[in-house]
């Protein structure tokens, strides 16, 4: 599964364009006074502004491998949300190394290096080594009925987890992250999960799905 578009919502428009434009150094086009697109390598990342818009969970993928150096630039720029003392995380069930930080939203954004996926192009780490999408948060009060969602429309399957609390689903290249909001919250520092609304496209096996969630409903597009 592959994130192909991905549109978030945002209370504070400008300092997010700004944040995405200037601190990471993506590249970003304003489209209106109320919305501006991230073009990466791999997916697009819309934001719209919308005054009651809450927290989300996104990941972006980056080189194999490289998370090490990708740590270091993401210091200068931001600072770090550990686990314990712990700056980068380890998630050896997924062959992967993470590390997460707040955008201006207070979204939980996170870099994941999966070691057997995306080859380093360049042995630097620089804004162009953020590659794409490859987690959307989706919290719910029901976990196993957005997961047969998924399943039923999409034929995503189960990656890792449970029905009831927590079930990652889709594959390496591509997960919603479906957790139950009155159980978990969102790591590494336990941030309330929120069932923020988003829109959403995705390719599985060269055919293109849509969907939307929104009012803890998931839709086609």
């Amino acid at each position: 599964m592959k994130i192909e578009f991905l549109k978030l919502y945002s209370s504070n428009i400008e300092e997010q364009f700004q944040f995405y434009a200037e601190v990471l150094g993506l590249p970003v086009k304003k489209v209106s006074e109320a919305n501006f697109q991230v073009q990466l390598p791999q997916s697009l990342l819309e934001f719209q502004y919308k005054k009651t818009a809450k927290p989300y969970h996104i990941a972006f993928h980056i080189p194999a491998r490289q998370e090490e150096k990708a740590l270091a630039w993401l210091e200068e720029r931001v600072e770090i949300l550990p686990d314990g003392d712990q700056k980068l995380i380890d998630f050896p069930a997924w062959k992967a190394k993470s590390m997460y930080f707040y955008d201006r939203d207070k979204n939980i954004v996170e870099f994941i290096s999966r070691s057997h996926l995306f080859e380093p192009a360049s042995g630097e780490f620089s804004a162009a080594s953020i590659l794409g999408i490859s987690e959307i948060g989706l919290a719910t009060s029901d976990v196993h009925e957005k997961f047969n969602f998924l399943n039923d429309h999409f034929g995503l399957t189960k990656f890792t987890g449970d029905y009831e609390h927590f079930c990652a689903t889709g594959d390496d290249e591509g997960l919603f992250i479906i957790i139950n909001k009155e159980q978990k919250d969102w790591i590494p520092v336990g941030d309330k999960a929120f069932a923020s609304e988003f829109d959403i496209k995705i390719s599985v096996q060269n055919a293109i799905f849509g969907a939307s969630y929104k009012n803890e409903r998931l839709s086609l597009l």
